[in-house]
């Protein structure tokens, strides 16, 4: 049976740690081929493979990458290459200073998953890779490497960088910009769209990704009330919501009650431009940390490029408001009465209502009166619509999700002669009390419904609640059916696991806010309430200084016993206790004597003692010079425990 390269064997351990979340994204010819060349490489041995071979792997490699990413460079394609080519490497490797090299390559490849992710718990799995990254490379300068002394030493010197680390962390100036020079990618979530069709949002309730958190800096409205605004649909095509044209950016005409809110959004990357809001903004539109953005006559609040990192910002609004109170242009008008052609039996019965009201608010009423006393039943699962998807929702299945309900309803109000639209964004949300701040989860989507009425402005109306109160009072599992209700971690809320999960998503907040949220202005706040001079870049040059001076004495501290002469290796500390009871005996070794010329030296002085001597004097010279063991070193720490002259 062939003996396994262990040198090998502590390249590739630690490489495959690396490799092993970069696997979850790449193809999986790569991952696969991977596997093959390490495996291949430890059971070949110390075999020279031709030239030509390794060439030939190399270049289908890259013709690989280039047909799968069209490029080889890249946080995509490069990062591709460069796992292929470090497993074909391995074929190749056979010195200390190959291994090094790739171990290197595996440095980068470490870093270069902080692009993909910045999650804590992969923020915690990386940090054991690059452990045993470390102990590859002092492993890679021994001989015979014993996995505990390495492990040891590792564990040391991660403990000596980490007050460093800390230290530029928290000091050292820090740059505009996301953590990391190019913009989240896997991290990003899609959650809502820009077009809503039946079964859009019945699908976003299966994901328990989290889509933004809230802190409110003054007492929170009920949950029935946390409506957060999002992108406003206005035309219908007859299955599909969506804006097909801008709207025009004509003033913000509103009225608040003046019912003040305060709250800060953490708001995670979904590749979109719009921002959500609770109430009407007093700062119209709100500002952001170095983005711009732009707020609709509409409260469509959008950033002028995607949001593919997370954002934080702070909004001051008004909970309770009339928007556009006094007239409605005849523009917006007619784009609010549109319909297409189709859904008669809707049409008919919005005809019905409008020949028996003329007040507008009725004839709303009498739609939500429909819902709430026929039978209608909320559903994530409802059976596909026909052509005339409205008519086959109100007048045959009956069974739907909140987009389902808003989009009959706009349609009802426009045929009946009252300018509606749909609203989409997020209901309500879970308070972790550990925090004291909102949770709000993509499957907390939600769409709406905003009628436009004389003397009230747009007004909100959620046809849902008429169907399904528990839905905006409790949250989505108390309206659901208990066959349909989801049942992945998130949703479990059982008495045990409420703390755990709450305090874990605590545990998050807190890296997503004193870590990947560490920017410029929480440094300079953090800093100055430390100290005011240290938020200037001054003052944070002086105080990396100072600090770093300090750390640098402590340093000093602890290597004057090794510059003094005192044995920094337990075999040499051992040995040196040896010598004082030797010498407190009267033989006392000399400045220029070696181990062995000392050791008969004292066989001469003390022959009852000559075995000890001896034996311990080999097992130091072994343990120093040799390729001796744990096992050993352990022998030579009884041998001088017990001797005695």
């Amino acid at each position: 049976m062939r003996r396994i390269d262990l040198p090998l064997l502590w390249l590739i351990l630690p490489l495959a740690l690396v490799l092993a979340p970069h696997a979850l994204a790449l193809p999986l010819w790569i991952s696969l081929s991977w596997l093959v060349f390490a495996l291949v490489s430890l059971h070949s041995g110390k075999k020279t493979w031709p030239a030509w071979l390794k060439l030939l792997f190399s270049l289908a490699g890259v013709a690989g990458v280039l047909l799968q990413f069209g490029t080889v460079i890249g946080p995509q394609g490069g990062v591709a290459l460069l796992v292929f080519l470090s497993g074909a490497k391995l074929l190749e490797t056979r010195t200390a200073r190959d291994r090094l090299g790739l171990l290197f390559v595996g440095c980068f490849l470490l870093v270069a998953y902080f692009l993909t992710s910045q999650s804590l718990a992969m923020a915690g799995y990386m940090v054991i890779a690059a452990g045993g990254l470390i102990a590859a490379m002092i492993a890679n300068t021994q001989p015979k490497p014993d996995l505990r002394a390495t492990l040891g030493t590792t564990g040391r010197l991660l403990l000596q960088a980490l007050p460093l680390a800390l230290l530029l962390f928290v000091l050292f100036p820090r740059l505009q910009g996301p953590l990391w020079g190019l913009p989240q990618q896997s991290a990003a979530q899609s959650g809502l769209s820009d077009r809503m069709s039946p079964g859009d949002f019945s699908q976003l309730s299966l994901s328990d990704e989290i889509a933004f958190r809230v802190e409110f800096a003054t007492p929170p409205p009920s949950p029935s009330r946390l409506y957060w605004r999002g992108p406003v649909l206005w035309d219908f095509d007859g299955r599909t919501w969506q804006t097909r044209l801008a709207v025009p950016p004509n003033p913000i005409r509103a009225e608040s009650v003046r019912q003040p809110l305060r709250y800060t959004i953490t708001l995670e990357p979904h590749r979109q431009r719009w921002l959500f809001l609770l109430g009407l903004p007093r700062e119209r539109p709100p500002s952001l940390p170095g983005l711009r953005s732009t707020l609709g006559p509409d409260l469509q609040w959008l950033s002028n490029n995607p949001l593919n990192q997370r954002l934080r910002y702070q909004v001051e609004a008004d909970l309770d408001y009339r928007l556009d109170p006094d007239e409605l242009g005849a523009t917006t008008r007619v784009r609010t009465l549109a319909l297409p052609d189709g859904n008669p039996q809707a049409r008919a019965l919005a005809a019905q209502w409008a020949s028996q009201h003329r007040d507008g608010l009725a004839i709303v009423n009498q739609a939500l009166s429909l819902f709430r006393s026929e039978a209608f039943f909320y559903s994530l699962k409802p059976p596909l619509l026909g052509e005339n998807s409205v008519d086959d929702f109100l007048f045959v299945s009956r069974r739907g999700f909140c987009e389902h309900y808003a989009s009959a309803f706009v349609v009802l109000m426009r045929a009946a002669g009252i300018p509606a639209r749909v609203v989409t964004g997020y209901q309500g949300g879970e308070r972790n009390p550990l925090g004291d701040y909102w949770i709000v989860r993509q499957r907390d989507a939600h769409a709406w419904a905003e009628v436009w009425l004389p003397n009230q402005g747009w007004t909100h109306v959620d046809p849902t609640a008429a169907v399904a109160p528990e839905r905006v009072e409790r949250g989505l599992d108390a309206a659901l059916p208990a066959g349909e209700r989801p049942t992945g971690l998130m949703t479990l809320n059982a008495n045990w696991l409420m703390p755990l999960r709450l305090g874990w998503d605590l545990i998050n907040n807190q890296w997503n806010q004193w870590v990947l949220g560490y920017n410029q202005d929480r440094q300079r706040q953090f800093l100055a309430r430390l100290n005011p001079f240290l938020a200037t870049w001054q003052g944070m040059a002086w105080g990396l200084a100072a600090a770093g001076g300090v750390l640098l004495l402590v340093l000093a501290a602890l290597a004057i016993p090794r510059l003094s002469g005192k044995p920094a290796d337990p075999a040499s500390r051992f040995y040196a206790r040896f010598c004082r009871r030797l010498r407190r005996a009267g033989m006392a070794r000399g400045e220029a004597e070696g181990p062995a010329d000392f050791a008969r030296r004292a066989t001469v002085l003390r022959p009852d003692l000559a075995d000890s001597i001896q034996r311990i004097t080999q097992l130091y010279l072994g343990l120093r010079y040799g390729d001796l063991d744990r096992a050993d070193l352990l022998e030579l720490k009884r041998l001088v425990g017990r001797f005695r002259c």
